[in-house]
């Protein structure tokens, strides 16, 4: 009944922002706006048939309180995919577990989770010397935690293997977060508009960190928001056993409820969509009919508003927000514009480095593998994860709690995904000249000095959309901790008197024009002057590598952006030279395999490469309850994967490990039939030649040697191990 309630006032909400969006992306098409053009070309589909990342991790499985070794494959959509091993994977058998991770955080310890659980359920706490609920065999679990929906358990048996898988997590959380598209104009706009509108109907100003996933998920969070208090006041009393076995109840309770409210969200949010949708033509219509009558009317809304509310509004910006504009720009600023020099640093080193090997080893066809691994620089975890910690030492210190800004997470996680975008900019930019200036080269150092020219041309270019994309996101940031600020001050003032403006508004046009947005932006002009002068400031005097809005790029490419336009490069097929069939096997995979940069096995044997097939296993497993630090535990597991390890490949020459067979596993009843194996090809071995250990490991333990590609995930379903699996 509660989900019904606030579902229904958040369609409601919804309806009415729908007209507002529509109207705005009316208005801006025909009048349009001025701004500086990006000098960087763009990439349109970054990531088309590649693989982020796969290899084997072992993950906790609740329903039997075992540890199993797991093949993970991420594929371009940044989706989780788990499979019972790699040959389940080539054989195209249905995944065990699809996660969308939006929404989750990534845990390194079991004390951080634990803490994190023990809060969740007040009141709930093991007393000293009880077990856990949960214990990892290894001292490098990975946990994906969520305020509503399942958990999911991982571990790994290095400190390297850690910090890899937990970048490549981090950049799965990272893009599943955003997951509502820019590219809309209308809807986006609409939902998000929608979203704030409500909880400030609740009194909730402020920054919100389960803005996370798509439209679904997002309003299923806002849902679970006001649920879940009264499902705990209500359930929690009521469950029965041991503090851990009630907090694993809780925990099932959770993510049951939060599935059936994403189901509910979903069929309400599609249902009010479409009605909108069918609405659309005639509200267009009207728009473009009567668009000059609609600005004019707003616009004399919009004066009365602010006869009334700007002079407070000043007032309060004047005391409260004006004093600490400054300071929290400069600590936005320090750590942005760092985490940019690194992604220029990172990017120089890379060019400079090929550059280098392409002449000291040889011509093109080393050219080609490189520029094949540097055109997915910017969607490599591991390389970029320098640029990522830029930004955790983003701190707002007193101004997070005066400004009630909840985390500063919302802030890191956009400026992450500018970095991203502008790297890719970057690389996209220079292979596409590259490309250009190929045909008309002679021999080495013709190459070296054209890559040289080259790089130093995009250089310029990135310093010129850095700086404007920096400058855009300081804006914008400003402006979202301070405006809600600024709401919850003037609410008691202004907030109740805004109902007698409504009779100025036409009844034609009552869908486009709505009081409380005209309010809203009546109080964003009387702090936006500020805020634009402080940024401005900043740019004059060069802070940070910042340009002036006045600066214009000299010597820019007229017909750089048509180039762009064509279409996407394809090295390997172009200049490679190889028969069809070697390009095939060649991996399409970001990230080749996650080791240790010596060389040396992570699991200890050349023998526990291979994970078997479902015919030809039964493996030990680790027991939960060991405790975390003995060697037993790992010896324990690395015996349970070298039995799993002689199933389905030949046996390795090391004399010391047995033969094994075993009956087949038992197929998991939670498996959705209708679930798809998600298309990807596999990595190449690095361009070091490693040992014939370690190289067997880089081909074995990621797939690289399979011919065929699997075809893509794009099931959106759910099984008993995640909620929603949209991909």
């Amino acid at each position: 009944e509660k989900t019904g309630k606030v579902l229904a006032e958040f369609c409601r909400c919804y309806k009415e922002q729908f007209g507002v969006a529509l109207f705005n992306s009316v208005r801006y098409e025909i009048e349009g706006t001025g701004g500086p053009q990006a000098q960087l070309l763009h990439r349109k589909v970054p990531l088309e048939d590649h693989v982020i990342y796969s290899g084997n991790i072992f993950q906790y499985i609740e329903e039997n309180k075992k540890w199993r070794n797991r093949f993970c494959v991420v594929p371009h959509n940044y989706g989780l995919v788990l499979y019972e091993n790699k040959l389940a994977y080539e054989r195209e058998l249905p995944p065990r577990v699809l996660v969308n991770s939006a929404g989750y955080k990534i845990l390194t310890s079991v004390e951080q989770y634990l803490e994190l659980v023990n809060n969740s359920l007040p009141g709930v706490t093991p007393k000293s010397g009880h077990s856990p609920i949960l214990k990892c065999p290894t001292d490098f679990p990975l946990i994906l935690w969520h305020p509503y929906a399942r958990h999911y358990y991982f571990c790994v048996m290095t400190g390297k293997e850690q910090d890899k898988w937990r970048a490549v997590f981090q950049d799965c959380v990272r893009h599943c977060n955003n997951g509502i598209s820019e590219d809309s104009k209308v809807e986006a706009p609409a939902f998000t508009d929608a979203i704030r509108m409500y909880r400030q109907s609740k009194e909730q100003y402020g920054t919100w960190d389960m803005l996370c996933g798509n439209e679904t998920q997002v309003l299923s969070n806002l849902v679970m928001e006001e649920l879940l208090p009264e499902l705990r006041s209500t359930i929690g009393p009521r469950l029965k056993g041991k503090a851990p076995e009630r907090q694993r109840t809780w925990i099932q309770v959770s993510d049951a409820v939060y599935r059936m409210v994403y189901e509910l969200a979903k069929a309400q949010y599609d249902a009010a969509v479409a009605r909108c949708e069918q609405e659309r033509p005639q509200l267009e219509s009207t728009i473009r009919t009567d668009m000059d009558q609609i600005i004019t009317s707003k616009e004399h809304l919009a004066s009365k508003i602010r006869a009334f509310v700007l002079p407070k509004a000043e007032v309060c910006v004047r005391n409260h927000v004006q004093p600490y504009i400054s300071s929290i720009l400069e600590a936005l600023m320090t750590p942005t514009s760092q985490g940019f020099a690194e992604v220029r640093e990172v990017f120089f080193k890379e060019v400079t480095d090929m550059n280098m090997n392409v002449v000291n080893e040889g011509g093109l066809e080393k050219l080609v593998e490189y520029m094949e691994k540097l055109s997915h620089l910017a969607f490599h975890p591991v390389k970029m994860q320098s640029c990522y910690e830029k930004m955790d030492q983003l701190k707002l210190e007193g101004l997070q709690q005066r400004f009630d800004v909840s985390s500063t997470s919302v802030f890191k996680q956009r400026a992450q995904i500018h970095m991203r975008q502008q790297m890719d900019d970057a690389v996209y930019t220079f292979e596409t000249l590259l490309h250009q200036e190929l045909g008309k080269l002679q021999g080495k150092d013709d190459l070296c000095k054209s890559i040289q020219r080259i790089l130093e041309r995009v250089l310029k270019k990135f310093d010129y959309d850095s700086s404007t994309v920096r400058k855009k996101f300081f804006r914008e940031a400003l402006l979202q901790i301070t405006i809600p600020f600024l709401l919850k001050k003037l609410a008691p003032t202004c907030k109740g008197e805004l109902a007698k403006f409504q009779e100025l508004i036409f009844e034609d046009f009552a869908s486009f024009i709505l009081v409380e947005n005209t309010y809203e932006e009546v109080v964003l002009q009387s702090v936006m002057k500020d805020i634009m002068q402080a940024v401005k400031e900043a740019a004059v005097q060069r802070k940070h590598n910042l340009y002036r809005d006045s600066m214009v790029m000299h010597n820019s490419d007229p017909n750089l952006h048509l180039l762009g336009e064509g279409p996407a490069i394809d090295w390997s097929e172009e200049y490679s030279g190889q028969p069809e069939a070697e390009r095939r096997r060649r991996a399409k995979q970001v990230v080749s395999v996650i080791q240790d940069d010596e060389g040396a096995l992570p699991y200890g044997a050349e023998a526990l490469l291979q994970p078997s097939s479902p015919e030809a296993q039964q493996p030990e497993e680790a027991q939960p309850g060991l405790p975390p630090s003995p060697g037993d535990a790992v010896k324990e597991i690395r015996e349970a994967l070298a039995q799993e390890s002689l199933g389905d490949a030949e046996p390795p020459s090391v004399s010391s490990v047995p033969q094994a067979t075993a009956a087949p596993a038992s197929p998991r009843a939670d498996v959705p039939a209708e679930a798809e194996v998600p298309h990807v090809t596999a990595a190449p071995p690095g361009a070091q030649s490693p040992s014939p250990a370690c190289h067997q490991h880089s081909d074995n333990e990621t797939g690289e040697h399979g011919e065929r590609s699997p075809p893509q995930a794009r099931a959106s379903t759910e099984s008993g191990e995640g909620v929603q699996t949209e991909f």
